[in-house]
């Protein structure tokens, strides 16, 4: 059995996943490049592989078919946008992922660009490396009212840390009401337009489908408070990029924190706005979560290799979201 490793950095901080592979006889390629595969790459790399632990690279139709003997692909994350669904069922390819493993890091970090962005210390530290002294007036986070759109395993976790730092107005919109967070009786559970009209956070949790992608616009954008701090850790795409440029510089809000793209590397005008926080795409890189992410894709390859059954396979209704694009 032969397991190309397309996503990367793997195993950089931990080697546990390639003992992981050494121990069953495996034989495994580590992404050649050291960096995400572009275009062609991958399609020109995958040709004799059994499996695939794969990153956020794209994994089109052509790519999957590309092999006769790819019957796994083993997503190191959650996101399966990147990913054609469809395409791997009709070819007989399973596909599983690591969906829990990344929770924990992704909801620090957006924490972390909220109080970031509240408190302007990106402006201040580049101020300082530039000889300027200047202090600014911020915001405390427990006197904002902070949106979370999209309560899955990431946005519960946020609500949680919203709550330890006593946040008392928390609006919260999502299709699924059932969550269970710490003290329900403190969320206000609101549609997208109050949350975009009264919030002075928005942080956007949700997954990269039909229906979510573009989902916040210019008109979105028209609607929100002039301070109002826009946070994506979800997925790129979800917002429409050029539109958040020109909210940021016409003043139609104050600021953003951006650790995903549509496309990456990322090499777009948002690198013009200082009140853009941009980070690449690096929520998950905890040390401990993303070992865990390895390990756990690792742990289902070789698991499926040795024929037996898959403990993260994706669900069914990951397929059906892909059905209706």
């Amino acid at each position: 059995m032969k397991v190309l490793i397309s996503t990367a950095p793997f195993a950089v901080r931990d080697k546990t996943p390639l003992q992981i592979l050494e121990d069953a006889g495996i034989d495994y390629v580590i992404n050649p490049l050291g960096r995400k595969f572009k275009g062609e790459e991958i399609y020109n790399e995958i040709a004799g592989y059994d499996a695939l632990i794969a990153g956020t690279e794209v994994i089109d139709k052509r790519t999957i078919t590309r092999s006769d003997k790819l019957k796994l692909i083993a997503r190191v994350g959650i996101g399966l946008d990147n990913v054609d669904l469809l395409a791997a069922r009709n070819h007989g390819v399973d596909v599983c992922y690591t969906p829990d493993a990344p929770s924990p890091a992704v909801a620090e970090l957006t924490i972390t660009m909220i109080l970031t962005m509240l408190r302007q210390a990106h402006i201040s530290n580049y101020q300082m490396h530039a000889g300027v002294w200047h202090r600014y007036f911020g915001r405390r986070l427990s006197k904002c009212t902070v949106g979370v759109i999209g309560v899955g395993r990431i946005g519960k976790r946020v609500i949680n840390h919203l709550l330890g730092f006593d946040v008392e107005n928390i609006l919260v919109n999502d299709l699924d009401k059932s969550i269970s967070v710490r003290d329900p009786d403190k969320i206000q559970w609101r549609d997208k337009e109050f949350i975009y009209r009264e919030a002075d956070i928005i942080t956007i949790h949700v997954p990269l489908t039909a229906e979510t992608k573009g989902m916040i616009q210019e008109p979105q954008f028209s609607i929100m408070k002039e301070d109002a701090i826009v946070v994506n850790t979800a997925r790129g795409g979800i917002i429409d990029e050029d539109a958040l440029f020109d909210a940021l510089k016409a003043g139609k809000i104050s600021g953003a924190a951006i650790d995903v793209f549509e496309r990456e590397p990322y090499q777009g005008k948002l690198r013009q706005a200082d009140n853009c926080l941009l980070t690449a795409h690096m929520g998950s890189m905890s040390i401990d979560c993303r070992t865990r992410m390895e390990i756990e894709a690792t742990e289902d390859t070789v698991r499926y290799l040795s024929g037996i059954p898959l403990e993260r396979q994706v669900p069914e209704y990951e397929y059906e979201n892909q059905g209706r694009k």
